[in-house]
């Protein structure tokens, strides 16, 4: 029998189409946002649960820090730990999750393609190849744009399409 194996890993997905994979991802957790009522975006919870807002603050610290560690190798949330630079309106979310966007974009053109293949310490705690952090950070926005919709169908709101992204 023939030995196929090769030693280059297959490429079954480019930086670009990656990018547009999360980006796509970020359009949607942005439409969950939108549909929260003003209110409820920052003071509804279930069982426990933090509130969207304060999610969607993890998300962008994650996202913004995540992006800017992946090409530079220098791992810090956005907002670095300070709770009252997080926006107390629904608009300064949007607008911040926005700017978000504008730093994926400007930081991704800077990662060079074997990057994502080297091992690096995110945020100075989680080692990991880098693609498999980058997984995560959408891994983990999924799961919290979950928790979203569970609020949203609590509060008797139709959430956007999972598939519309």
């Amino acid at each position: 029998m023939e030995n196929n194996t090769v030693s280059t890993p297959a490429i079954i997905i480019t930086p670009e189409e990656m990018l547009q994979h999360w980006q796509g991802h970020r359009g949607l957790t942005r439409k969950v946002i939108e549909a929260f009522p003003e209110d409820q975006l920052f003071t509804f919870s279930i069982g426990g649960m933090r509130t969207f807002s304060a999610m969607v603050h993890e998300l962008v610290d994650i996202a913004a820090g995540g992006v800017r560690g992946i090409a530079t190798g220098e791992w810090k949330t956005l907002m670095h730990g300070e709770e009252d630079a997080f926006p107390k309106d629904k608009a300064g979310v949007l607008k911040l999750w926005d700017q978000v966007t504008e730093i994926i974009e400007e930081y991704w053109p800077q990662i060079k393609p074997g990057r994502f293949h080297e091992v690096d310490k995110a945020f100075g705690q989680y080692e990991n190849t880098v693609y498999a952090s980058l997984l995560y950070f959408i891994d983990n926005e999924i799961h919290h744009r979950g928790e979203g919709y569970v609020y949203l169908r609590a509060l008797g709101i139709q959430p956007p399409f999972f598939w519309e992204r």
